[in-house]
């Protein structure tokens, strides 16, 4: 099984590391070999503290998306359009099994894309977009298909846990809290999507998806930070 991985940062190197470490795992588990085929990112000379020489480098991760010389489109560059949404359809398109951890694209484009997807006869997996390390997506999907919902709720945003869980125990504000979360490394340095609701709405919209099977339109959706 030969991957191309598209996105390069956290997740992305993460799982390039992982894929070359437990190779022989990996393969036990499938049932045949698994590994790195083709990588694409903004920039090939970014230090990444990987040995990135065995791959085949791609500038343009929708060519990459419909080469012959991967069989899985892994897509990690994130973003609910733009240049993920283009080479996950393209991949779909030239018969590619696609793996995603793009929360903000299944949100809004989810179902087309699997509609897609079920034409070609690929799939499409998105179990990292949402709450990977639980898993949830494959509990609602298979665990649970013969449960009936009321209801889908949680804490679903691990950087608005923590700075509301530190301003009841200690009585800071949040700017305060805010500063904190970003120094340890829990809030990015631009925590607009995370602390304006955003990232809980479209993890909140695919759960609600798969629970009711039903899209969710974002638009109608009202979303509420915490800034206030």
């Amino acid at each position: 099984m030969r991957l191309g991985i598209a996105g390069l940062g956290t997740v992305g190197g993460g799982v390039v590391r992982l894929v070359s470490e437990q190779s022989d795992l990996l393969q036990a588990r499938c049932g045949r070999p698994v590994q790195v085929a083709a990588i694409s990112a903004l920039d090939q000379n970014k230090d990444r503290g990987l040995d990135l020489s065995a791959f085949d480098w791609h500038d343009d991760p929708v060519v990459m998306a419909g080469s012959d010389a991967i069989d899985v489109f892994v897509e990690l560059i994130g973003g609910e359009d733009g240049p993920a949404k283009v080479a996950v359809e393209a991949a779909i398109a030239a018969g590619k099994n696609v793996v995603t951890a793009n929360k903000a694209l299944i949100a809004h484009h989810g179902t087309a894309l699997a509609i897609e997807a079920e034409r070609r006869g690929v799939s499409l997996n998105f179990e990292a977009a949402v709450a990977g390390g639980i898993p949830i997506v494959k509990a609602i999907r298979e665990g649970l298909a013969g449960n009936n919902f009321s209801r889908v709720y949680g804490i679903l945003n691990g950087t608005c846990n923590y700075i509301l869980s530190a301003m009841r125990d200690s009585g800071r504000d949040f700017a305060d809290v805010l500063n904190e979360a970003q120094a340890l490394g829990y809030a990015e340095a631009d925590p607009a999507f995370d602390v304006d609701g955003v990232d809980a709405a479209h993890k909140l919209a695919i759960l609600t998806s798969l629970a009711f099977g039903c899209p969710v339109n974002l638009e109608a959706v009202h979303i509420e930070g915490i800034r206030q």
